[in-house]
């Protein structure tokens, strides 16, 4: 008697309802929404779960470099003045007595302008043209454990509570994407916690009602002085000031954690104190603040990995994306979305499980090609400037060399030409190709 075996196969998948997808990105972030809309123009089906409801707020700077205005223009977002978008050419530099203004670099990779947008639009604005690309959007969903795969260990979907009543309801996905922010519980849930030896900022920031509300550039305060003892103290950190075309100013600091001084101080106090350094008439005033002083950290440089592992990927704050040399998260948040879409994208259309995880683990290499020499540098550069002496000698002395803070400029903002590029661009790409991808 011929015994005839079946080939092994894979059990089959779950049929598309309402709570299963291809894929499940948790958090509608710049980040989330970023990689929910290229995984859905690539015609995956994207579950996009946030645990707000928009509009909302987030505590940001609300100024966006070139590098997050072509993100923007990649996913064919309206950027005109006509749809409410403020445009800028540069920022302005304030320090050691000199008021320096710098526009964006002219390059072929990104555009000459910046953009400011209020958090709590923009990000709606992202969410929604996810949504229209055929992402499906659950709003107040609160996204709590994930679900593990006993025998592999690899997450499978999540247990979240849905709406008003908190109706408790399961997703299921073989993939699942943190962009949950700097707190992603997801990831802590999977095992991935904090590197200490990452540098991490805090981001305080208002809005006042004011008449510097329409200026063509970003500004930046390179020394904070807090004038509030017996004698002045300057402090480990920057100030700025966007405005925000709409009858306002968003003013705030960041600071790094690398200080003596970081856990000691009262951020929002210090905040408060410069705004009363400020000329009257710009009206940075407790009259004229239109909302709270609200806080938030900014996770640098990789704080958190891997960026894949057991089905799971982090984007954005998730993984610790900010750039240590300037703070800024919203750019590459985005961009690591779309990496991540691509790589997923690829992932999905092989035919086998090994095939399919080799593809998915190339996500964390390509991270790391990016902007891992660039993040090593950046680190460097955090700790030297975590002394304010040093921060004072260098506004003071760079401030006068033009050419220099043009160099500084292409570096803090990351905007160089990769090929084809000036005498700066190459030796920023070479310090960052050298620098170990750590």
């Amino acid at each position: 008697m011929t015994v005839v075996t079946e080939p092994h196969s894979e059990p089959s998948p779950e049929p598309f309802t309402e709570n299963t997808a291809d894929v499940i990105v948790v958090g509608a972030g710049p980040a989330g929404s970023t990689t929910a809309y290229h995984l859905a123009k690539s015609g995956l089906d994207v579950l996009l779960l946030e645990k707000t409801e928009f509009p909302r707020e987030k505590v940001c700077g609300d100024g966006l470099t070139p590098r997050a205005t072509k993100q923007l223009v990649a996913m064919g977002i309206d950027i005109s003045e006509e749809a409410g978008w403020l445009r800028n050419k540069g920022l302005r530099i304030i320090g050691g007595g000199v008021r320096l203004q710098l526009d964006w670099p002219d390059l072929a990779s990104f555009p000459d302008y910046g953009l400011v947008r209020k958090r709590d639009d923009f990000d709606e604005q992202l969410a929604r043209n996810a949504q229209k690309a055929g992402a499906r959007l659950f709003e107040r969903c609160n996204v709590g454990a994930p679900i593990v795969d006993d025998r592999t260990g690899r997450i499978t979907g999540v247990h979240a509570k849905l709406g008003e009543e908190k109706r408790e309801v399961t997703f299921h996905a073989p993939l699942v994407v943190a962009a949950d922010g700097n707190s992603t519980r997801l990831s802590l849930a999977m095992g991935l916690h904090r590197r200490e030896d990452r540098p991490m900022g805090v981001a305080v920031r208002t809005y006042f009602e004011s008449p510097r509300h329409e200026d063509d550039y970003l500004e930046s305060w390179l020394e904070l002085w807090d004038r509030r003892g017996p004698q002045d103290r300057l402090l480990p950190g920057y100030g700025w000031i966007f405005g925000m075309g709409d009858g306002t100013s968003n003013v705030g600091l960041g600071v790094l954690n690398t200080s003596d001084s970081f856990k000691e101080l009262d951020w929002r106090e210090v905040l408060k104190a410069w705004c009363a350094s400020m000329p009257e008439d710009w009206g940075y005033t407790p009259d004229n603040m239109t909302g709270p002083i609200r806080g938030a950290a900014l996770p640098m440089a990789f704080n958190r990995q891997p960026h894949y592992t057991k089905g799971l990927l982090l984007v954005g704050d998730a993984g610790g994306l900010v750039n240590p040399f300037n703070g800024e998260g919203i750019a590459y948040a985005m961009e690591s979305g779309q990496i991540a879409a691509d790589v997923i994208v690829q992932a999905h259309a092989r035919p086998t499980p090994a095939s399919r995880e080799l593809a998915l683990q190339r996500y964390p290499r390509v991270l790391k090609d990016t902007y891992g020499g660039y993040y090593t540098l950046g680190r460097a550069f955090v700790k030297l400037i975590g002394n304010p002496k040093v921060m004072k000698i260098a506004a003071q002395r760079g401030l006068t060399h033009p050419m220099l803070m043009k160099f500084t400029l292409k570096l803090l903002a990351n905007l160089t030409d990769p090929t084809g590029g000036d005498a700066m661009d190459r030796i920023i790409n070479g310090l960052s190709k050298v620098a170990p991808k750590a």
